[in-house]
């Protein structure tokens, strides 16, 4: 029986109480008027410099040097293309635009098509007032808005990521039984460690939910929640029969209540055919298994359109689901890789042999080449295509998101290629946990590009906010795996494949 370390459970606690502090920070700094945001944009106006403005002017001779017409005066042009004869332009000063609104300007620009005529496009160009005091006033709301999402966000990414850690788990542990696979069962217990967090990381993750469905204190992820922006928008409009907040739930409901079903039969039935040795319940479980997969492969296609690519609802990619679903399955083998090495250097698990670690990271290396083709066929396909609705997506994350966009590639293919690609390197332990720290936080990198750009913008940077999130998510993640481990054996002894397990050598 494993017994949870006083220091390891210390450990934990610690950074809970952190995690919440520092979480309870970040509400506690969002602006909370128009008037915070004026202050936080004038810092950044001060910050990237006072040269633009100069530039600008350099840049635009015909600017107006009075203050208070660069504020308030624009120039929007309303196109009116004909042919004329050159003649008829030769009164006409095409160099100033009367700063009368009514007035219209005659800009003569050459039809190389036409030359041989002697013919001119003429456009005219209208100049028509903008309210500038209130495009300003739009902007700070929009800010406002971002800002006040940036702790929700953080907060969100970290649930989620951790709480499909424990998805991936789980399914990884359901294909085993359903494949009734012989080297796997000696590191049952772990999966079932592993998936122990989805019970509690469930009910977090609805409650954010449902405080995103009721905005609470300016909570705004799913834009497609805002009444008022689904009756300016006919794209959201046409999806408001998928995308409402009482579907949204229940759809929620039933994925979470479902998979948390399957953990609680799974475990129960696995407890029982060790105490009793009756194969009833290895059979039960293969079944349970073989019936979950088929509810799995359905709801987490769905859960990713709902949780993750629903915050841009403007975009959607077909290859999404599986997508995502490479990103938190390669982050649940990964986990399971590292508390079983962790538990082996505590002198537990003697029979888990170099073998059966080696497939465990064979799995993490695999995974990675799948999700990089994933990701690869979704970035190349829309950005050679070019279809503004779609780039629109890539251009977003590169342009403000550009080293964690590409960052994450790096260490989520490049690092576990270069590292997991040798067959010797997948058996030393040393190297298995640093790429298996490296694809944790390159897979949080992942979940954090699919989420902030749509929720804070360009407003983002890795602050309190987000590594609180984490600390606290990580430390409740430690607590209840770890205590889950000591409430049985480490060895599934009633298993039947479990002496082909102990001796499985390659």
């Amino acid at each position: 029986m494993y017994q949870f370390s006083s220091k390891l459970k210390t450990f934990s606690f610690i950074l809970m109480v952190v995690g919440a502090l520092g979480i309870g920070y970040g509400f506690l700094s969002t602006p909370k008027s128009s008037e915070d945001v004026e202050k936080i944009l004038n810092e950044q106006e001060a910050h990237h410099g006072s040269g633009h403005h100069d530039a600008h002017a350099e840049n635009n001779p015909h600017a107006a040097t009075n203050h208070e017409s660069v504020d308030h005066v624009a120039t929007k042009h309303e196109v009116n293309d004909s042919l004329v004869s050159s003649n008829e332009l030769a009164n006409v000063d095409s160099t100033h635009v009367s700063t009368d609104s009514t007035k219209v300007a005659l800009i003569p620009v050459f039809d190389n098509n036409n030359s041989s005529k002697q013919e001119v496009i003429v456009t005219k160009a209208k100049e028509i007032h903008v309210d500038h005091a209130k495009e300003h006033k739009e902007h700070v709301e929009h800010v406002k808005h971002q800002l006040q999402n940036k702790p929700w966000s953080a907060l969100y990414v970290a649930c989620i990521f951790f709480m499909l850690i424990a998805v991936g788990a789980l399914a990884f542990y359901a294909i085993q039984w359903a494949a009734q696979a012989g080297w796997s069962p000696i590191v049952f217990r772990v999966m079932e460690g592993v998936s122990s967090y989805l019970l509690p990381g469930s009910v977090i993750f609805f409650v954010l939910l449902l405080m995103a469905a009721f905005h609470v204190n300016g909570n705004h992820i799913f834009v497609w929640m805002d009444e008022e922006v689904v009756k300016n928008d006919h794209l959201i409009q046409g999806k408001s029969g998928f995308l409402n907040v009482p579907f949204f739930l229940i759809r929620a409901a039933i994925f979470l209540i479902g998979w948390n079903l399957y953990r609680f039969i799974s475990r129960k039935n696995s407890i029982k055919l060790d105490e009793t040795k009756d194969l009833s319940f290895f059979k039960k479980n293969y079944k349970a298994a073989a019936t979950f997969l088929v509810f799995f492969i359905v709801s987490e296609s769905i859960m990713s359109w709902d949780w993750i690519m629903s915050v841009d609802p403007h975009w959607y990619s077909t290859l999404f689901g599986w997508y995502v679903f490479a990103s938190f399955f390669v982050s649940g083998i990964t986990v399971i890789t590292l508390i079983t090495l962790y538990l082996k250097s505590k002198g537990l698990l003697p029979q888990v042999n170099k073998s059966h670690i080696h497939d465990l990271a064979k799995f993490m290396f695999g995974i990675s080449i799948f999700w990089t083709y994933l990701w690869f066929s979704q970035f190349m396909l829309m950005w050679y295509s070019d279809i503004p609705e779609e780039i629109t997506y890539f251009i977003t994350r590169i342009e403000n998101y550009n080293l964690p966009f590409f960052g994450m590639v790096a260490m989520n293919f490049l690092f576990p290629l270069l590292i997991l690609m040798n067959a010797d390197f997948k058996r030393l332990t040393w190297v298995i946990v640093m790429a298996g720290i490296v694809i944790l936080a390159g897979h949080y990198l992942d979940f954090y590009n699919m989420i902030m750009p749509a929720t804070v913008g360009d407003q983002w940077f890795i602050g309190v906010s987000e590594i609180s999130s984490v600390l606290f998510f990580l430390g409740l993640f430690i607590f209840v795996v770890f205590t889950s481990l000591t409430k049985t054996s480490l060895v599934s002894e009633g298993n039947p494949y479990i002496e082909e397990s102990k001796h499985f050598h390659y």
